[in-house]
């Protein structure tokens, strides 16, 4: 076997294959469990929390696990309570501060991610339009549906790479839920 056969048969090996199931109607509860958790553990710090992600839009189809975004007053706040994540099973990722240096970001192996920013920051905004919109354009939530199952089709070197994928259409959606939101 050459090198170079040896890299393909390791990239197969290794590809991702994405998970899209249909909406679940228990997702609003494990969210609604998880952030009784995480308030109680937390204490003070968390200034707000919200279920966001395709799991927070009835009617969506998405990878079967809840996102949470978790609001500080300010970012030391974040600092403060990974101990307290840790304890509830949490694993802290400190991988992406190097790009997201506003965000903590936490998960629980397959079950909960967990975004913690200052509350009203652009990413708060962002997330926040993002969820609302789909939430209200039942069309728009529709054709993100298809293209999320389109690409689960695909094998994919990497999960970013999948994520990546959907960005032209979530920018030009939090680009409308930007305006159509600041115009109410």
């Amino acid at each position: 076997m050459t090198n170079m056969q040896a890299h393909t048969l390791i990239q197969q090996i290794y590809l991702v294959k994405v998970e899209i199931v249909n909406y679940d109607p228990s997702w609003p509860e494990l969210y609604t469990k998880e952030k009784s958790r995480i308030i109680e553990a937390c204490g003070d710090k968390v200034h707000a929390i919200e279920h966001i992600g395709s799991t927070s839009v009835p009617g969506l189809g998405a990878k079967p696990i809840i996102d949470i975004l978790l609001g500080v007053k300010i970012l030391s706040d974040a600092e403060d309570i990974i101990p307290s994540m840790q304890n509830l099973g949490y694993t802290y990722k400190s991988a992406f501060e190097d790009v997201m240096p506003y965000r903590r970001y936490f998960t629980k192996p397959d079950k909960y991610h967990v975004h913690t920013v200052e509350t009203g920051s652009p990413f708060w905004k962002r997330h926040m339009n993002f969820r609302n919109y789909l939430r209200l354009h039942d069309e728009v939530r529709d054709n993100y549906f298809k293209i999320k199952t389109d690409l689960a089709e695909k094998e994919w070197n990497d999960i970013n790479d999948y994520a990546f994928a959907k960005t032209n259409f979530i920018r030009d959606i939090e680009l409308k839920a930007a305006k159509y939101f600041n115009n109410e």
